[in-house]
């Protein structure tokens, strides 16, 4: 099993979102209220990432179902951020500036990696391919991602003051991919060993080392925090299921409390609160995943948390902040939107 390389991400990411298809140590003891973001004129949004004062980053379609855009939602409003020339963008993080990371397609197609910032949006330099995209941005504005090499390699990179930094690999020839960091420029992903096995990284002062497994074969690291904490999602013996995870001091412990069989840890706070998906038990064909907030040492259903009859289904939470907010998207009303839960005072 690999995971998946930079176009094939970009492909599937294209035809899933345009074909339409606070939180204190006791979190989990905590409910929420909840807010839709809205669309850009469609019937479908996804966010994925909050910032320190609330606002958020993702993607919408537009009024005709068929193209989207990166979003800004700041002070209950949703503003359309544009695209570098192409169809599509999407804005996968945001710092606390306000400065988001993400990727478009350009008026030839191809996808590029872009930070904006004060209402421009600027395309990203590349490794010497014809493609990147940036996942992960900190609060000095140095951006992550991957990009396309000129021997057409799928490389990890960090963009930071004016330069492109290749950040190697873990022995492995499929390639690395840079999801997140921190403001000590830490930087989390995953990245093909000599075997082929794909393992989560740490990479720092220029090193990148393996955080390792939960005694499976594979593991990706999706986020870290300012203390260094880390999250993301590693198999278990046998690779018959994936747990989210905490990596702290060396040690990778998994934090999957309800035995689900396959989570994953999206984003993490400076308290070491994770939120993201998991699988749910059910009788249908496919698996069902439902948002998760795991805090004090318990993993719990976002639905759960929620008052039940405004109809939603939270499917993946994607961000949280330090004061508990968590971005995410769900289904509402047979549509697939994004929301804003705020903890509500116990």
């Amino acid at each position: 099993m690999h995971a998946p390389l930079l176009d094939k991400t970009f492909i599937l990411s294209a035809v899933l979102f345009f074909g339409l298809h606070i939180t204190s140590a006791s979190a989990s003891a905590q409910t929420y209220t909840i807010k839709d973001l809205g669309t850009l004129g469609g019937s479908y949004a996804q966010a994925h990432g909050i910032n320190a004062s609330g606002q958020i980053t993702g993607a919408s379609s537009l009024a005709n179902n068929t193209t989207g855009h990166s979003f800004l939602y700041t002070a209950g409003t949703l503003k359309d951020i544009g695209s570098l020339g192409g169809t599509n963008s999407v804005g996968l993080a945001i710092n606390k500036s306000g400065q988001i990371a993400g990727y478009s397609t350009l008026s030839n197609g191809c996808y590029r990696g872009f930070i904006y910032a004060n209402g421009t949006m600027t395309a990203l330099p590349t490794l010497g391919g014809n493609y990147s995209a940036a996942y992960g941005i900190n609060a000095s504005g140095a951006v992550v991602g991957q990009s396309k090499t000129s021997n057409n390699v799928a490389a990890g990179f960090i963009y930071a003051n004016g330069t492109i930094t290749d950040l190697g690999n873990l022995g492995g020839t499929w390639g690395t991919q840079a999801y997140g960091t921190n403001s000590s420029n830490q930087v989390v992903g995953y990245s093909y060993n000599g075997q082929g096995d794909f393992l989560g990284f740490l990479w720092q002062n220029g090193s990148m080392k393996s955080i390792g497994t939960l005694r499976g074969a594979w593991s990706q690291a999706y986020a870290i925090n300012d203390q260094g904490q880390i999250t993301g999602q590693a198999y278990l013996k046998g690779n018959v299921a994936a747990h989210a995870f905490i990596y702290a001091n060396g040690v990778l412990k998994d934090i999957d409390t309800l035995g689900s069989t396959y989570s994953d840890g999206a984003s993490i706070n400076s308290s070491g609160v994770v939120v993201g998906e998991m699988t749910i038990k059910c009788n249908c064909q496919f698996l069902t995943y439902h948002a998760f907030v795991y805090s004090g040492g318990k993993m719990k259903d976002l639905n759960t948390l929620i008052p039940a009859r405004f109809g939603w289904v939270l499917q993946r939470a994607t961000g949280i902040n330090d004061a508990g907010l968590i971005t995410g998207w769900g289904t509402f009303k047979g549509k697939t939107h994004s929301f804003l839960l705020t903890p509500t005072v116990p």
